[in-house]
């Protein structure tokens, strides 16, 4: 293959989804409009396309689960793709392999993409040095989900027609999202303004550089918002006590039918799940199809990663 002078970049190299970061906005938009085109032809009766006949696609999942996985496994099928989920549970990493042994082994099987969670932050990086496909993250650590952001954007427009302009609070365990990173990279991208609310031990420091407002104040932080986006507490990455109780969690920082009422009377509500009933949120607001987008964001997950395979699955 020829090299670039002075540049090791080949030609031809894949191109990799592996932050929200790594796109432009140009690019972020291209996807989400892309995405649109396939939420009726995951209403329709018949939902196969042919787009990726021919091509090989392996998720693997490094940790727990159940939406992002699902949604990638179907949106591969339903665009074609020959698809490959490996359970690592009981994967040769038990026996001491390295992710870069992985990485060579699952190579040499020539796929044209690989879907990648992982536990550890900068996983899917790595793994795109290692490769000659395509990489898209699907979550690693603490650092990115890029794919959960695009379709909580997706389902913000689908119901608000924008995001432009728009008031969005994202509540919970700030400190250790990926989710409510790779949203704030993508909100902010897209001209909404973003207030952050958490505990002080859930807050990261300094994260009014990122282009937010925070605060530790809920009433305060859902002021006027459009969409109150709510997080999962990240139990398996913390370590010593973050919070005194749920109890008291649930109190100041879980959403209530009460404190909903700070933000406009229109306000609509997220969570990327899994939920914590009673905890982060009151059940019969999740469950409210008037304000609730649970649903919604899960359906549209499969469109917006039909978009995603559709643009690096080459």
């Amino acid at each position: 293959m020829a090299v670039k002078k002075n540049n090791t970049a080949i030609k031809n190299s894949p191109k990799h989804l592996l932050g929200i970061q790594s796109l432009s906005i140009l690019e972020a938009k291209s996807l989400l409009n892309e995405a649109k085109k396939f939420i009726e032809l995951n209403r329709s009766s018949s939902k196969k396309l042919d787009v990726l006949r021919g091509k090989t696609q392996i998720n693997l999942f490094f940790e727990p689960s159940t939406r992002t996985q699902s949604s990638f496994d179907l949106a591969g099928k339903r665009l074609g793709a020959d698809v490959m989920s490996m359970n690592m549970e009981n994967s040769a990493l038990k026996k001491g392999e390295t992710l870069i042994d992985t990485a060579m082994t699952l190579n040499a099987m020539h796929p044209d993409l690989i879907v990648i969670r992982h536990r550890e932050s900068g996983a899917p990086n790595l793994l795109s040095q290692k490769v000659n496909c395509a990489v898209i993250n699907a979550g690693d650590g603490r650092r990115e989900h890029p794919t959960q952001a695009l379709l909580d954007a997706l389902t913000i427009i689908n119901r608000k027609g924008k995001i432009e302009g728009l008031k969005i609070a994202i509540c919970g365990d700030i400190l250790h999202s990926r989710v409510a990173r790779s949203n704030i990279y993508l909100m902010n991208m897209l001209g909404a303004e973003v207030n952050v609310i958490a505990p002080k031990t859930l807050m990261p420091k300094s994260i009014e550089r990122m282009g937010v407002k925070s605060f530790t104040n809920m009433k305060k932080g859902l002021d006027d918002c459009d969409i109150v986006m709510m997080l999962r507490l990240q139990n398996e990455r913390m370590q010593g006590s973050f919070l005194p109780s749920k109890r008291e969690y649930y109190e100041f920082y879980g959403l209530t039918p009460e404190k909903l009422k700070f933000a406009k009377k229109d306000a609509l509500i997220m969570h990327p799940g899994p939920m914590n009933r009673g905890v982060e949120i009151d059940t019969k607001l999740a469950d409210d199809i008037n304000v609730s987008l649970v649903k919604e964001q899960v359906e549209l997950g499969v469109a917006v990663r039909m978009a995603c395979l559709k643009k690096y699955c080459k």
